[in-house]
């Protein structure tokens, strides 16, 4: 992937994602944000509800991301599940570090429970 490319993806945070319907096998989109830290890229939720996007990646992990910011260009990525716990751990204290307005959410229980994917262009 060219250089460029991946600066976008560090800096354009909200991005939409298209993946595949993990039981209808149709496209499914939404926005999304996008984190950049330590050199690679994920995709959170809140901790909660079960999130249709995890599923279809955990099932299906070819997915499209598409820039809309500064550069308008669709991505092709892979997903990979972040599931060991020290790994979840170290992602969520640097992403929660990140956002003073998350300065009192609970890193234990986001690591515990929230979904987490890693993103990887496959471009």
């Amino acid at each position: 992937m060219a250089e460029d490319i991946r600066q976008l993806l560090a800096t354009d945070e909200v991005v939409d994602i298209t993946t595949t319907g993990r039981k209808s096998g149709d496209a499914r989109s939404i926005e999304i944000r996008l984190h950049a830290l330590d050199g690679k890229l994920y995709i959170t939720g809140r901790p909660g509800r079960p999130r249709s996007w995890y599923a279809n990646m955990v099932a299906t992990p070819a997915f499209t991301l598409h820039l809309k910011q500064d550069l308008k260009r669709d991505v092709p990525c892979e997903a990979i599940a972040v599931t060991e716990d020290g790994a979840r751990r170290k992602v969520f204290e640097l992403m929660l570090a990140q956002e003073e307005s998350m300065a009192h959410v609970d890193v234990a229980e986001w690591a515990k429970v929230a979904p987490l994917v890693e993103v990887v262009p496959t471009e």
